[in-house]
């Protein structure tokens, strides 16, 4: 009988002690989320999923801290917002000792305003990373491979993902790798800037990379349309890469032919199956462009038919029809000329003579 009553104790003791730490979290939920509508404008809905993220924080004490630092240092309440939003723990971090000094490093570094402010939302793990062992290392590296402050600011723009990820391990064997295959370093920083995502990978992968540029793509090493070739093969994967192949050989292209536009310019490779299927039809069906040319010509299929293409040749055809075209370019010539070029040479040397063909390139070009 005892037990009996010593157990229920027990367990209304548990109970009970249960109650009040549900009581403590959700008064403390509620202050986070008022927190977060009062000093943030956040809805609702918006404070209760990110003060879920910070059910320990009992005052305002260090998230006004925080919140003044990121207003002192020139974020607007829009930018705050989605600093927090994106990364609530953030109100959590030590100013003084976690905060600002790697605030401080990244001004250093020439990020500033909607710069730094987007940087700092992409990047929600980045004060969790040690400034001595991580960030500044990772920096210094990224200062000696790329030769200039503003280089590296362009890289981490592309990918946040530098200062975050293991860069000491990975990056070096990959620069390496570029290396040894015979590019100049400004070749590799240059493909280091538009592509950092993938010196980031394991060097079996870009090694792979590689190896297929030279097996399947035919592009040697030397030449200029090598680190081309890697970005073609590295943003799709084989399957992709095989269903693009398809749409061509549909279309009555040979091995030799896909091979040759892929030397010729590899980010052909890159365009989506629907523009690759477009352009064929428009250029081969409507126009009567061979393989053997399209491939040797491969800048037609990378511009934009709508926009450049079309109006071009419409407005070519009437030129010819009307014996106007005296410099007899091709259109292959035509679409590679700037904009501006194209309007001086075949549009407005002919307004008064033909006011419709200026009104209908002008019209097609609004559309």
């Amino acid at each position: 009988m005892n037990r009996l009553r010593s157990h229920s104790i027990a367990d209304r003791f548990s109970f009970s002690g249960l109650r009040c730490l549900l009581q403590y979290s959700t008064s403390t939920a509620h202050f986070m989320v008022d927190y977060l509508i009062d000093s943030l404008g956040f809805s609702r809905e918006e404070a209760i999923s990110a003060s879920t993220k910070v059910t320990h924080l009992k005052s305002p004490k260090n998230p006004d801290l925080v919140l003044n630092l990121l207003k002192q240092i020139g974020f607007d309440n829009t930018q705050i917002k989605s600093i927090v939003f994106s990364a609530p723990t953030l109100l959590s971090s030590d100013v003084d000792k976690t905060l600002k000094p790697k605030i401080r490093v990244l001004q250093d570094l020439g990020l500033s305003g909607s710069d730094l402010a987007k940087f700092i939302k992409g990047n929600r793990g980045l004060f969790n990373r040690g400034l001595d062992t991580h960030i500044i290392p990772s920096l210094d590296y990224l200062r000696r491979a790329l030769r200039s402050d503003e280089n590296v600011i362009r890289a981490l723009k592309r990918s946040q993902w530098l200062l975050t990820c293991n860069t000491l391990k990975k990056m070096p064997p990959n620069v390496l790798l570029l290396r040894k295959c015979g590019l100049s370093i400004e070749k590799i920083e240059k493909f280091i800037i538009n592509n950092p995502r993938y010196v980031l990978q394991k060097p079996e992968w870009l090694e792979e990379i590689v190896h297929r540029v030279e097996e399947e793509l035919g592009i040697p090493r030397v030449s200029r349309m090598f680190l081309y070739g890697i970005d073609a093969l590295a943003s799709s994967s084989k399957s992709t890469l095989e269903r693009k192949f398809g749409i061509f050989r549909s279309f009555g292209w040979s091995n030799s032919e896909i091979s040759t536009m892929a030397r010729n310019l590899p980010y052909c490779l890159s365009l989506s199956e629907a523009k690759i299927r477009n352009a064929l039809n428009y250029f081969m069906k409507e126009i009567g462009y061979a393989p053997g040319y399209l491939a040797s010509h491969p800048k037609l299929l990378m511009h934009s038919l709508e926009k450049r293409v079309v109006p071009r040749n419409e407005v070519l055809k009437i030129l010819i029809e009307k014996k106007l075209n005296k410099s007899k370019q091709s259109l292959y010539a035509v679409v590679c000329l700037t904009e501006s070029k194209f309007i001086e040479d075949y549009v407005l040397p002919y307004k008064n003579k033909m006011p419709d063909l200026y009104g209908a390139y002008n019209n097609r070009m609004r559309q």
